[in-house]
């Protein structure tokens, strides 16, 4: 256990006691625990495996390579439609975390392997995402746009391709685009300061 994650399990919340039993079971798989993003994160020869994180509605073992493993039980759950590696195990309460706890290990354990062989998810690349037809005409009539989205990292360019897709509306979608040109500019991503 380690005292910088304590405080996580400690403060009041209607998963503590779910949260108490994902250490307990995590820690028995022999990962390290560490404190990442503000929550407990288990990592094996320092790379990320699970962490313990909880929303309105449920709290979830989030296994970053979670595409990778077989999910034999079906157990796995996809956040949204956008994450592309990392998969849940969502739980509404800790009775279906003992009732789990074998399979927890057991999916544990398979995502340990995955670490220890190295392997990768393999990421859609951002060349495959769509581009809206509103920002694809900026990048046509403004060359100093087009050259400041193409120096961004691909991650900052998922970013923005995924935010300017999303409205259902071509006003929103502009409206968008037109508020995030001068970040685009300044070489930032949609979330950077």
């Amino acid at each position: 256990m380690n005292p910088k994650v304590d405080f996580f399990f400690e403060k009041a919340s209607k998963w503590q006691e779910a949260y108490e039993k994902l250490r307990t079971i995590v820690l028995d798989c022999g990962l390290v625990e560490e404190l990442k993003w503000g929550v407990p994160c288990y990592t094996v020869q320092d790379n990320n495996v699970v962490l313990i994180h909880g929303f309105k509605e449920y709290c979830a073992l989030l296994f970053h390579k979670g595409a990778l493993l077989k999910d034999a039980d079906g157990i796995l759950i996809q956040q949204t439609e956008n994450v592309q590696a990392a998969r849940q195990i969502r739980f509404s309460n800790v009775l279906e975390i003992i009732d789990l706890e074998e399979t927890i290990k057991a999916y544990i354990k398979e995502a340990v392997q995955v670490e220890k062989a190295g392997l990768k998810v393999e990421l859609k690349k951002t060349a495959e995402y769509t581009v809206p037809e509103e920002f694809q005409s900026v990048l046509d009539d403004n060359p100093n746009i087009k050259s400041a989205f193409d120096a961004l990292t691909p991650g900052r360019q998922r970013g923005y391709l995924l935010h300017f897709s999303q409205p259902k509306q071509a006003k929103t979608r502009e409206s968008r685009i037109e508020k995030c040109i001068s970040q685009i500019l300044d070489g930032k991503g949609l979330n950077d300061k």
